[in-house]
């Protein structure tokens, strides 16, 4: 699990508490992967940004992120929902709602020779 004990106080003056994600730390993948399960207990919802850095490929390479879920981490994970397929370096955030107790990303690139450098991160609340 993230950082825990972190978070913001909300407009009633109540304290939002968050843990820190990190789904897949900066590195490059030529390949589809999957990710490491991160346990993020009861909170349900993660806010998450997929930053990609570099990429390169001999034609139009393409990097597809989906997050998953299980309640167990050996278990058979499902799909909850999938960032909008990269073309271009850039940041996109996005609420992923609906989660059990562990979560992941997998991810596909396509194209021919394609390499991309990426990480995912955020927090769960």
């Amino acid at each position: 699990m993230g950082r825990v004990g972190y978070g913001y106080t909300m407009g009633n003056g109540k304290w939002a508490k968050m843990t820190e994600l990190v789904l897949l730390a900066s590195a490059t993948k030529t390949e589809s992967g999957t990710g490491t399960p991160v346990e993020i207990g009861n909170k349900g919802v993660a806010c998450l940004d997929l930053t990609s850095t570099a990429k390169s490929g001999t034609d139009t390479p393409t990097l597809t992120v989906t997050v998953k879920t299980c309640k167990t981490v050996d278990g058979t994970f499902r799909n909850v929902a999938s960032f909008t397929a990269q073309t271009a370096t850039g940041t996109e955030r996005k609420s992923f709602s609906g989660l059990d107790r562990f979560v992941r990303i997998d991810w596909t690139i396509s194209g021919t020779n394609p390499s991309w450098t990426f990480h995912c991160e955020g927090e769960a609340k």
